[in-house]
């Protein structure tokens, strides 16, 4: 996939096989066929309910609240889970899916009719975008593809989804339809390969979040929220 231009790539690719000491290969190139490939044994043959299992079991792991629900509970159950992490602002992308879902109306109306404000991520806003979600105390996005094996969230970023919006406020709600769940990172990367070999264009950042930030930087001391959100909580959605 090239949408510009790639200026004195020949002259690189000389260059790295000079110093690999042999000719620049331009045809005959072909990806290797590996004989094992244990990476896609990992949760082979899983239906959807048992990848679902293995996402729960890893949250704890994680740091993270895993929440069910279904399409018709999801506002409900996303009010709630708002109210337990102590309410606004909060601030989410500009996403359809939030209307599919039909919680347009909670962020449009009802909650800015409770006084807790909401800020829907607007491109034309710029830099301000980015100082509603420092001031944030919870940021609300959706899963795009989700890893049962490490608890993973895949965010595919855009023009209205922003990457402020998972690590900046306090507290992160990633909402997760279960169809999204696959085994671990495999199938992610092999889906994004799968779209730019269809000549689609993907997001210039794709970000994987494995529930609140953390670190064991120093002597493995893990240290939950240390550059990012304190807390997480994913909602799945049972029945999407």
């Amino acid at each position: 996939m090239q949408t510009g231009m790639i200026y004195n790539r020949n002259k690189f690719l000389q260059t790295v096989a000079n110093r690999l000491g042999r000719k620049q290969r331009t045809t005959g190139v072909s990806r290797p066929h590996w004989s094992h490939q244990p990476q896609w044994r990992v949760f082979q043959g899983y239906s959807q309910d048992d990848l679902l299992k293995e996402l729960k079991a890893q949250c704890p792991r994680i740091h993270t609240q895993c929440v069910e629900t279904t399409a018709v509970e999801l506002k409900e159950t996303l009010k709630e889970v708002v109210d337990k992490h102590g309410g606004g602002p909060i601030v989410t992308w500009d996403d359809p899916r939030f209307d599919e879902y039909g919680l347009t109306r909670l962020l449009r109306n009802e909650w800015p009719n409770e006084n807790i404000d909401v800020h829907i991520w607007d491109a034309s806003a710029g830099r301000k975008n980015i100082n509603y979600a420092e001031q944030a105390n919870i940021g609300i996005t959706f899963s795009d593809i989700t890893l049962a094996e490490s608890g993973t969230v895949v965010l595919f970023s855009g023009n209205g989804k922003g990457r402020t919006v998972s690590f900046l406020p306090k507290t992160y709600i990633a909402i997760i339809a279960k169809s999204t769940i696959v085994p671990r990172m495999t199938q992610a990367a092999a889906y994004i390969h799968e779209q730019i070999e269809k000549g689609h264009l993907i997001p210039s950042c794709i970000n994987f979040i494995t529930g609140p930030s953390n670190s064991a930087d120093i002597e493995m001391n893990l240290v939950v929220g240390v550059h990012g959100p304190m807390k997480a909580t994913y909602i799945v959605v049972n029945d999407r």
